[in-house]
């Protein structure tokens, strides 16, 4: 739990209070955690504790799981697409970047080129769907 130079100190919740906030069984939180859906870190003596990042990932189990009805193995498949899209959309914004950047230094004060080029994020995504 030690925290890197210039990272914000992340706020932890225990087991319990996540179990009460979600109205959750702490049993089902140490399974989601067997199955790697979750992955809490642990105190120095081995106490489960929870991050906004992993609440936030609860949350859409618990989504899945309650409202849409998906099983586990459906859960752990769609997570993994999840990030795998966010990886790729990460990408593609790094990559845009470096498009932005270079065209802008070989083109520097030729606005008509500009507008050519011009890319919004999420333009892919949306035209693709």
């Amino acid at each position: 739990m030690s925290s890197r130079k210039g990272e914000r100190k992340r706020k932890y919740v225990m087991i319990s209070a996540v179990a009460e906030q979600f109205d959750i069984h702490p049993q089902t939180l140490r399974l989601y955690e067997r199955e790697g859906l979750i992955r809490p870190e642990r105190s120095a003596g081995n106490t489960r504790l929870y991050d906004d990042e992993t609440l936030r990932r609860l949350e859409i189990i618990l989504t899945l799981t309650r409202e849409l009805g998906v099983n586990l193995a459906g859960v752990e498949v769609i997570l993994n697409m999840r990030e795998q899209m966010e990886s790729m959309r990460s990408e593609m914004d790094q990559l845009l970047d470096r498009i932005r950047d270079e065209m802008a230094g070989r083109h520097q004060g030729v606005q008509p080129h500009h507008a050519l080029v011009r890319i919004e994020r999420g333009a892919l995504v949306k035209r693709g769907g």
